[in-house]
């Protein structure tokens, strides 16, 4: 949406401060190095102060930046502004929220879980595209995120797909407030968070905000297979509709079949599915997807299967390449909680390969007094799958190493795991890579694929 530095300035409550009032940005974000030309630059203040990088911003090509000190020292430049307000984020809500006031003809999608959302977000993103639709990129879902994709969303769209993130209580109440969703998805309930959330009973309300924001014409699709679905069903006034391998659900998933690069199909009803994205675990994820565009957005079954097989995931998840000298790296880095770190276990365990099945697995962070039970049971599992060979990296890592078996490493850190799995690895094998992304194990997968063909 075309804004002037003036009616982002009275949006966020701020003022401009330097350069013109007149100023036209077209695009927003907060990464200096993705700059658009003609962005609005949002001066964030995290682990790095992003008022440093302002002058690198304007270089880029920026047009406005949102700040909430004064800049003397940039050259703020003709045709550009400094806008400042008291609280960065809190102006950036403010502009995303009336901005998505004023555009009433969108339709918004809030989809929520504690696992598997963006998986979804990409998955209906891709059958909705002749809905014009515009998603969060990668995980943009918390309290920036998601006002940056709101604000984003070009003049033509009339659908956006806004992933929701949660760590504490009234987390996705903040969020739907601002995005003020039509329709919502909640993939499933777990630990994910369970140290701030205080364990499943604590997720489920969190998620439960979602549906509590829906309006009483919208719609919520929910998983049959979980247990909380019947609790969370009382607390919207929406529509709610189900789907999942239970007989009780309203739309029944089966036959599903995986092929030798992990992509799985299932059927609902007489129509089948392909999802392009790999793992078993996706394949409840793309059913929910593909009945929401059906529900909500009135799209035909045969349009909703063609759309769905050009859906494209998020990197780092579920990634799968083979070097070439032949060893098969599959690359799930991107986060971890008990629910995930099984799926891609599964996975593995499902992979056609010659040689050794090798996991390196990192800590779940982020799941308090649960931690080492859940840690241990992730150990048991893999000992269960015949996993070959299990490399722990860090104090989570290393349980779960322990409990495995008796061919199990431990590494301190993601430099150590390169180390070791150099050590380890021999052509033929496959190698997962998995932890919570404060491990930053992705350099890992990222070390093995070097001078790598995709399969």
């Amino acid at each position: 949406m075309r804004l002037t530095a003036a009616e982002v300035a009275r949006r966020a409550d701020g003022e401009v401060v330097a350069g013109a009032p007149d100023a036209v940005i077209t695009s927003w974000t907060f990464d200096s190095r993705a700059v658009e030309p003609g962005a609005c630059f949002v001066a964030l203040m995290g682990d790095r102060d992003g008022h440093d990088f302002v002058a690198d911003a304007f270089r880029a090509g920026a047009r406005v930046a949102l700040v909430e000190r004064p800049l003397r020292d940039v050259d703020v430049g003709e045709g550009h502004a400094l806008v400042l307000t008291t609280d960065v984020v809190r102006g950036l809500q403010a502009v995303a929220r009336s901005v998505r006031h004023e555009r009433r003809d969108v339709r918004v999608v809030g989809v929520a879980g504690s696992t598997g959302k963006t998986s979804t977000k990409d998955l209906l993103a891709a059958t909705l595209r002749p809905h014009r639709v515009h998603a969060s990129p990668e995980s943009y879902n918390n309290e920036f995120g998601l006002p940056i994709t709101l604000l984003n969303a070009p003049r033509p769209a009339s659908a956006v797909v806004a992933e929701m993130g949660e760590r504490f209580p009234g987390d996705i109440a903040a969020l739907c407030d601002i995005a003020k969703p039509d329709f919502g998805i909640i993939t499933n309930v777990g630990l994910a968070h369970a140290e701030y959330l205080g364990g499943e009973e604590g997720a489920a309300a969190v998620l439960a905000e979602l549906l509590e924001a829906l309006p009483r014409r919208g719609l919520a699709v929910l998983n049959a297979d979980d247990r909380w679905t019947p609790w969370l069903a009382e607390r919207t006034e929406a529509r709610v509709v189900t789907v999942g391998f239970s007989d009780a659900a309203d739309h029944r998933i089966t036959d599903v079949e995986l092929d030798r690069s992990l992509f799985p199909t299932f059927s609902m009803g007489v129509w089948q599915f392909q999802v392009p994205i790999r793992g078993a675990h996706q394949v409840a994820n793309a059913a929910m997807a593909a009945v929401l565009a059906n529900h909500a957005f009135g799209m035909m079954w045969d349009d909703v299967a063609f759309w769905l097989r050009h859906a494209r995931a998020s990197r780092w998840r579920m990634e799968l390449t083979k070097t070439e000298s032949g060893i098969t790296v599959l690359n799930d880095a991107y986060n971890a909680n008990p629910a995930s770190m099984e799926a891609a276990l599964r996975a593995l365990a499902e992979l056609d390969v010659e040689g050794r099945r090798i996991a390196v697995l990192g800590d779940m962070r982020e799941l308090g007094d649960r931690g080492p039970e859940a840690h241990a049971a992730i150990g048991d599992l893999a000992r269960e799958l015949r996993i070959d060979v299990v490399v722990g990296v860090g104090t989570g890592g290393a349980e779960i190493g322990r409990r495995a078996g008796s061919d199990a490493f431990t590494a301190g850190d993601a430099a150590a795991a390169i180390a070791m799995v150099d050590g380890l690895v021999q052509p033929g094998d496959a190698v997962l890579v998995k932890a919570s992304r404060a491990l930053g194990l992705q350099v890992v997968a990222e070390h093995l694929t070097d001078a790598s063909v995709d399969r």
